[in-house]
């Protein structure tokens, strides 16, 4: 399984990244400052969690050792009321001290196992597509003296066994053929394996590849199995002022940045499917042309993003 926590208050700009962008989480942990009781982004947070897909949430409410009691059961109760606005209903809500579980383990540890517990029993186990072709997208690219150069990520779908050919997609020239190279080495946690899975973690040694002919953005993908592309239909939710969005409508020729998974490419919204505009919280069915191609498919999601501000989110319908 793989989890995050949606910490607030702070972080922000990490935690959008890594909602809209790292993408596909198994779960989530809610992480709320009891003494100061759900802020400005907890919202946004819980929102953009909903429109990527994160099914399941668990509501640990922190810092309780030094909260007021009688506010404790009005921040769950607001809190609460956040996420079932967005479905998550039934959500666990566990209380606790993390700072003094972390310097006494054995005395007030017991929030700790709580909340492990409550992820293990309201998180589902995760369902991966290992039939599908491979794709696994781009976080790092590193240099082993003596080896040659390693990129790192996480599998979306498919199976990868050990010197099998992938191709190298996304932000190269619009002429440009994907590079097809031959994984010569699988790591994980510092051990070699004979092949990578769906939803693991991993580095890839690749042959003949140089350390400036890679960078992260790009996918690897089973030959033929996705193509780059600079123009898209989508479908997109603008994200609210009082959610930490837009303050003002989107008019036709737009320019944000794009975020599909870890691939971060300027854009414009050439067409809003007929409307003169799109007001903050509205859905619509636009078409997209970015400056760079990119590795999507029908269903790839995406994040909208004016500088460190998330302001929307989209799915792709097809592509062009």
């Amino acid at each position: 399984r793989h989890y995050a926590h949606i910490d607030c208050p702070g972080h922000a700009d990490y935690i959008k990244n890594m909602i809209t962008g790292a993408a596909q989480m198994d779960g989530a942990i809610l992480l709320v400052d009891g003494s100061q009781g759900p802020q400005h982004q907890t919202k946004e947070h819980i929102l953009l969690a909903r429109q990527v897909g994160v099914e399941r949430m668990v509501l640990f409410i922190n810092k309780v050792d030094v909260s007021d009691p009688e506010l404790l059961e009005l921040v769950v109760m607001e809190t609460a009321e956040h996420l079932e606005a967005q479905g998550y209903k039934g959500t666990p809500v566990v209380m606790g001290s993390a700072l003094k579980a972390l310097r006494n383990p054995a005395e007030d540890g017991e929030c700790i196992r709580k909340l492990i517990a409550a992820m293990d029993t309201h998180f589902p186990d995760p369902k991966r597509d290992y039939d599908a072709p491979f794709m696994m997208p781009l976080e790092g690219v590193h240099t082993i003296p003596g080896r040659g150069t390693v990129v790192t990520g996480r599998i979306e779908r498919g199976v990868l066994p050990l010197n099998a050919t992938v191709e190298i997609i996304g932000l190269n020239d619009d002429d440009a053929k994907p590079r097809q190279v031959v994984v010569t080495g699988i790591q994980m946690f510092h051990k070699d394996q004979k092949e990578a899975r769906a939803g693991e973690n991993c580095g890839l040694l690749l042959r003949g590849v140089g350390r400036d002919e890679v960078v992260r953005g790009q996918v690897l993908i089973a030959p033929g199995s996705v193509e780059s592309h600079t123009k898209a239909k989508a479908k997109i939710f603008v994200i609210p002022k009082d959610e930490g969005g837009r303050h003002t409508p989107i008019f036709a020729g737009y320019k944000p940045q794009f975020f599909f998974g870890t691939t971060d490419v300027t854009g414009s919204l050439v067409d809003l499917g007929g409307l003169k505009m799109v007001a903050p919280g509205d859905n619509a069915e636009v078409s997209l042309e970015l400056m760079k191609p990119v590795g999507m498919e029908p269903g790839s999601r995406f994040a909208l993003r004016e500088g460190s501000k998330t302001v929307g989110a989209g799915v792709i319908l097809s592509v062009e």
